[in-house]
């Protein structure tokens, strides 16, 4: 995992020149032969390779944000608005299912019967899912080399390009073998449904993030885990994470003997945040504060040691009350 701003954004745009460059090919190739042999799930699954070329240009737009330093107005950098990015591309990816899925409904209602698509607009379709497997496996590679979230936001969706491109495949079996002038509609519909349904998720992520939120519960073990490894340390509080865009912002409360000086504090709270640091991947920044032991005031934020208990188990060291 890479922490080097400049590593990150060239990968990005490595990245992001790829996809456009593929899916360009492919949205043309299908949006033509969809429109040729007049195939709304084709055309549907064009439009989707479509907003994928929109993607990727944004995504270089988003680099030119990435690589600014961090300033007075932006003291935590700008990595952030990778993810608000990731979430404006959430609502480009839903408004093409929902329009899909508005179209199709229009024709099933009209009783609009398609043709049964020639045999070209097939072979352009498995063109397009093998087209599409590399460029979710790129995608994949240095989303994950550049610990992305739109890199990885991007990976899914086009994961899920191939499916959908597998499910016009299936409709264009369907409608071969039944003659069914609907089937093309019906499977337009499902794929819409399933672009919606990716829209969503990829939503839902990205505002967990801008939302300063954590659904992997079990990363608080690791500071639980690096307190106790530290001698001196003890009961550890107060504890909050957060992502800034793939990169972890810690805070947190230890204790220490009230007797010692203020340097050795300072030096048992840098190894609890080089031990952090060593257990714990793409850390951005870990703010440590010292409390004497004996302080017992209710903190209002963050998770304490007992509430982490209870999501794992772990050797609890307690030097206050260690009489040795």
């Amino acid at each position: 995992m890479i922490t080097n701003n400049n590593d990150k954004t060239k990968y990005i745009r490595i990245a992001a020149i790829t996809a456009i460059v593929g899916n360009a090919v492919l949205a043309i190739l299908k949006i033509m032969m969809g429109i040729f042999s007049d195939s709304g799930a084709l055309i549907g699954d064009g439009i989707d390779s479509s907003t994928d070329v929109l993607i990727s240009i944004i995504t270089l737009a988003v680099i030119g944000v990435l690589s600014k330093p961090a300033d007075a107005e932006h003291p935590w950098g700008h990595r952030r608005a990778e993810t608000i990015a990731t979430a404006f591309l959430s609502f480009i990816i839903f408004f093409a299912g929902a329009q899909l899925v508005v179209n199709s409904f229009s024709s099933l209602i009209a009783d609009r019967h398609t043709p049964i698509p020639s045999t070209f607009a097939v072979i352009v379709l498995i063109i397009s899912i093998i087209g599409k497997v590399l460029l979710a496996f790129n995608q994949y590679i240095l989303g994950k080399r550049a610990n992305s979230a739109i890199l990885k936001a991007n990976a899914k969706n086009m994961t899920a390009d191939v499916l959908i491109s597998f499910g016009v495949l299936a409709g264009f079996a369907i409608a071969y073998l039944t003659g069914s002038g609907h089937a093309d509609s019906v499977m337009a519909i499902l794929i819409g449904s399933w672009i919606i349904k990716t829209a969503v998720g990829i939503f839902l992520e990205a505002n967990l993030e801008l939302m300063d939120g954590n659904n992997d519960i079990k990363q608080y073990q690791i500071i639980v885990e690096s307190v106790s490894a530290v001698e001196g340390a003890s009961n550890p509080h107060r504890a909050r994470m957060r992502r800034i865009a793939g990169f972890w912002d810690i805070d947190l409360d230890i204790n220490v003997n009230p007797q010692i000086s203020v340097m050795e504090a300072h030096k048992i709270a840098s190894k609890v945040e080089q031990e952090i640091k060593k257990r714990l991947d793409g850390v951005f920044d870990i703010m440590i504060h010292i409390e004497p032991c004996g302080d017992d005031a209710v903190e209002a934020f963050g998770l304490s040691e007992s509430d982490m208990q209870e999501i794992n188990k772990f050797n609890r060291k307690d030097i206050c009350n260690d009489k040795n």
